[in-house]
Order: structure tokens, then C-alpha cells, then sequence
């Protein structure tokens, strides 16, 4: 794994810039923008999108004068390569976990599901499975609206879909088959 990719990863792998590169899909917004939507200091807010946009992970898509300074308007760039290896997502992962314990507390009754599963399936099965989901979830990221947009309800999409490699004992002993 590059030295890129790793420092990638490590600027994805907190809590706070996970709610960041969700908030910045739906629209580009300023450090202030950010700071009063999330409830952190704009210093906070700064230092993070710097973080983030220092690996590649958010893009400036314009510049506003403002009070004498330079206001950029950052937005999360979904086109970055997100391939990496399993030991290098590990705090990514992590983040994903606190963040997804983070939104399920503010889930609703309704509307969603929820699954978890260790299957064995044909390799057929398996890439239809990513197929839709990276479908749902462009779909999603494409459609995202700036936070509390007139029509709009907030939503969550966590997924973490990934083929496993086998272990001792996956499969069934020869004797077994007998």
C-alpha cells in the first residue's frame, strides 16, 4: 500500500470526518457551514476539511470573498480510488462502526432494514449483491440534497460488503461428504 493511500485512509478513519464527507455529498459548503451544521468550533471544522482535502478525499469547488478573507466550498469527491487493502481499511472500518452506533440511535421506526450475514453464495449471486448495492449507494450519493432541504428526510447507508477468505474448518471435511 502507497504512503497515499495510507495517509487516505488514516484522514477517513475518524468519526467526525466520516460526518463530514457524508455532509459534503449532498452539496459543497464552507468551514462555517459545517461548523454550525455539526455543532463544532469553525477552527475544529477547518482543520478537519484541511485534513481531508490534504488526501484527496474532498475537493475546493469554489471560493467566495468574505469579511476580507477566502471562504472555500468543499465537496466530497466519490470518484477517488477506494481500493485498498483489508489491514489498511481496519480504522476506517472502526470509524464506520462508531458512526453507524452514532446514527442508529437516531433511527425511526419505519421504513428500512437491517442485515447481517456470513454466507457462502456462487460467485454469480455474490457479484449481482455488489452490483446493486454500489448502484443503491450511487444512487444515494448522486441524490443527496444539502441538510434539511424542503422535501428532504435524512437517511443512513452503511454497508461494508466484502468477499472473505477461507478459514480452517470453512469447508466440509471429506469424510463428512461421504
Amino acid at each position: 500500500m502507497s504512503e497515499d493511500e495510507i495517509s487516505s485512509l488514516r484522514a477517513a478513519a475518524h468519526p467526525l470526518r466520516l460526518r463530514m464527507l457524508s455532509l459534503l455529498t449532498g452539496s459543497a459548503m464552507s468551514a462555517a457551514e459545517v461548523a454550525r451544521e455539526l455543532d463544532i468550533t469553525h477552527a475544529n471544522a477547518s482543520y478537519h476539511l484541511r485534513q481531508l482535502h490534504d488526501v484527496g478525499l474532498l475537493v475546493v469547488e469554489s471560493e467566495e470573498r468574505i469579511r476580507g478573507g477566502v471562504a472555500k466550498r468543499y465537496r466530497y469527491d466519490m470518484t477517488r480510488d477506494a481500493t485498498a487493502s483489508p489491514d489498511g481499511l481496519a480504522g476506517e472500518v472502526r470509524a464506520m462502526s462508531s458512526e453507524l452506533l452514532r446514527r442508529f440511535e437516531q433511527h425511526r421506526p419505519g421504513k428500512g432494514t437491517f442485515t447481517d450475514a456470513e454466507l457462502w453464495v456462487a460467485p454469480e449471486t455474490w457479484d449481482e449483491v455488489v452490483a446493486t448495492l454500489a448502484h443503491a449507494s450511487h444512487l444515494l450519493h448522486e441524490q443527496a440534497q444539502r441538510p434539511r432541504t424542503e422535501g428532504t428526510i435524512p437517511v443512513n447507508l452503511t454497508v461494508a460488503a466484502f468477499r472473505m477468505t477461507e478459514q480452517q474448518g470453512d469447508k466440509p471435511d471429506e469424510k463428512e461428504q461421504s
